[in-house]
């Protein structure tokens, strides 16, 4: 009883900030590149980014290029199947249903806010083959918060959306490695 209690009053305090932060965010008109970089980010993170790094990490990573692509790619499948739960669970309605941004104007990919698949996939690659080519770490990394910002600033997700997906997505990606390395 009493835990309960305290979990509705943290998420009743976790909510009341995402909500003053999206109409922060709703109110702001960012600079034409970063509207450019989030769009660019949010439509990569569809995808397109993590398949055109397989494709080149398959045709140009080393020897291990196989055992670090299966690992993102698992890691990946992990995440898609996990977020897809959690938001079914959850229900979360996503920023964007509760008020429009006022300069971006994406349509959401599903119905549910809770976790940010976006930001759950992007770390889930990003980490594990940032483990297996150090060198990449630092523009992968770019490449997953870069993604996760722009869920924020676009409206699809609340802070705390991104913030545990991508939590989930890092941890995913940190095992799948260490089980498969």
């Amino acid at each position: 009883m009493i835990v309960n209690s305290v979990s509705r009053a943290m998420f009743s305090c976790i909510s009341a900030r995402d909500h003053h932060l999206m109409r922060r965010l709703n109110g702001w008109r960012p600079p034409r590149w970063v509207r450019l970089w989030m769009v660019l980010a949010s439509r990569l993170g569809d995808g397109w980014l993590w398949w055109s790094i397989g494709i080149l990490l398959l045709l140009f990573g080393g020897p291990r290029r196989f055992v670090a692509v299966g690992a993102a790619g698992l890691s990946a499948a992990l995440s898609l199947g996990l977020f897809r739960r959690l938001k079914k669970i959850i229900n979360r309605r996503r920023p964007c249903d509760l008020e429009s941004c006022s300069w971006a104007t994406l349509l959401p990919p599903d119905q549910f806010s809770f976790p940010s698949g976006h930001s759950m996939t992007a770390f889930s690659v990003a980490v594990p083959l940032s483990l297996y080519y150090p060198s990449l770490e630092i523009g992968l990394l770019f490449c997953a918060v870069s993604i996760a910002a722009s869920r924020i600033l676009l409206g699809m997700h609340f802070l705390s959306d991104v913030l545990v997906g991508s939590a989930l997505g890092g941890v995913i990606g940190y095992m799948v490695y260490s089980i498969v390395s």
